[in-house]
C-alpha cells in the first residue's frame, strides 16, 4: 500500500472537491482521485452557481483543485478501479479500505467518499452528441436563458417529455414538441399543450439538421425538417458506480425512471456499507453544480464527525485502561 489516509475521496467534481476542502480545513489527510472527465464538459459555462455563474467548468474545477491543495489535501490524477474492506473481525468495528487505481498504486483510507458522478445516455439520434452541451441541452435551469425566445425542439424520449415541453414554454413561446414515436399524451396533456401554443410534430425524428456551427433544424424519417435554433432531450443518467459496486453497493432505479443512482436516506450520504458515503450526481441524478458542491460539504462534515467519534471512543478505552483496578 503506497500511502494512508483519513479519507479517499473518488471524484473530482463539485461534489469530491467541496467535501475535500471541508475535510482538509478540518486537517484530515484527504486524497482525491480524479479521471478528469467531468460530465459537464461539454458546456461553455455552469449557471446557478451564486458568484460563479458563467464560469468555465474546467476553470471551477481547477480553481477547487488549487483549494485542496491550498489546505494541505491531495490532488491525483488517476482512476479508482476497486475498493475493498480491510477491517479484519476482532479488531474493532472501525471501517478501513483500500483502494486500487488503475496504474497498480493502492492507497488506503479511514473512510471513503464516492463522488463519481454520472453518464448521460443520450438518444440514438444522429447528430445529438456533436450538439450535446452547446444547442442540444436538456436542463432549463442550466441552459434555459440562454436559448430564450429561440425556436426550441423537444425530442420526445418519454413520459418526462411532456415536462420538459411544458418546462421550456417559460423561456420562448416557439415550442415544438417531436412526439418521436414514444410520447402519447393524454387527453388532459394535450388539453395543456393547446392551452400553451405548443405545437404537437408526430413521426419518428431521424437526425438533427446543422448550419455551420448551428443547428438549424430537426429532421423526420419522413423527409420533412422542421426548424429549430435548439433541441432538448431527457437523456437516461446512470450513476457511475463501479468502485461502489466493488464494496457491493449496488445502483437503484430512480424513482422518476430516468436512470440509476446509489441510494442513500442518511445524512451526508451514507451508504449500506459502513464507512462509504456518495454526494454529488452518482447519487442524486438531477441536482444541479451547487447542488453537487452543497452535498459534498455536507458529507465532508459528516465525514469527519464519524472519525471524531472513532477516535473518542478509542480515547475513552485507552483512558480506562490506563485507570489502576482497585
Amino acid at each position: 500500500m503506497e500511502k494512508q489516509y483519513d479519507v479517499v475521496v473518488v471524484g473530482g467534481g463539485a461534489a469530491g472537491l467541496s467535501a475535500a476542502v471541508t475535510l482538509a480545513r478540518a486537517l484530515r489527510s484527504v486524497l482525491v482521485v480524479d479521471a478528469g472527465e467531468p460530465r459537464n464538459a461539454p458546456a461553455e459555462g455552469v449557471h446557478g452557481f451564486l458568484s460563479r455563474d458563467g464560469m468555465s467548468p474546467r476553470e471551477l474545477l481547477a480553481a477547487g483543485r488549487d483549494e485542496v491543495r491550498k489546505y494541505g489535501g491531495e490532488v491525483l490524477a488517476g482512476t479508482a478501479v476497486a475498493a475493498r474492506s480491510t477491517t479484519e473481525p476482532g479488531l474493532g468495528t472501525d471501517p478501513a479500505f483500500e483502494v486500487d487505481l488503475d496504474d497498480g498504486q493502492v492507497v488506503g483510507a479511514r473512510r471513503l467518499l464516492v463522488a463519481t458522478g454520472l453518464s448521460d445516455v443520450l438518444p440514438g439520434i444522429e447528430g445529438i452528441q456533436e450538439r450535446w452541451g452547446k444547442d442540444v441541452i436538456h436542463c432549463p435551469y442550466c441552459h434555459g436563458w440562454e436559448v430564450r425566445n429561440a425556436s426550441i425542439g423537444i425530442l420526445g424520449t418519454g413520459p418526462l417529455s411532456m415536462h420538459q415541453a411544458l418546462l421550456f414554454r417559460q423561456w420562448s413561446p416557439s415550442i415544438t414538441l417531436f412526439l418521436n414515436d414514444l410520447v402519447e399524451p393524454t387527453e388532459e396533456e394535450w388539453e395543456q399543450l393547446a392551452a400553451r401554443s405548443i405545437a404537437v410534430v408526430e413521426g419518428k425524428v431521424k437526425s438533427l439538421e446543422v448550419t455551420g456551427d448551428a443547428l438549424t433544424g430537426v429532421a423526420l424519417e419522413s423527409g420533412t425538417v422542421i426548424p429549430v435554433q435548439a433541441a432538448v432531450v431527457g437523456p437516461r443518467m446512470e450513476a457511475r458506480s463501479q468502485v461502489l459496486e466493488s464494496l457491493g453497493i449496488e445502483p437503484a432505479e430512480h424513482p422518476m425512471g430516468v436512470g440509476h443512482h446509489v441510494e442513500s436516506t442518511a445524512l451526508g450520504g451514507a451508504t449500506s456499507v459502513p464507512g462509504v458515503w456518495v454526494a454529488g450526481n452518482v447519487t442524486d441524478l438531477t441536482g444541479q453544480v451547487v447542488a453537487a458542491a452543497a452535498a459534498g460539504n455536507m458529507a465532508g462534515a459528516v465525514i469527519n464527525a464519524d472519525l471524531m467519534m472513532a477516535e473518542t471512543r478509542r480515547a475513552v478505552e485507552q483512558a480506562r485502561m490506563a485507570v489502576p483496578s482497585k
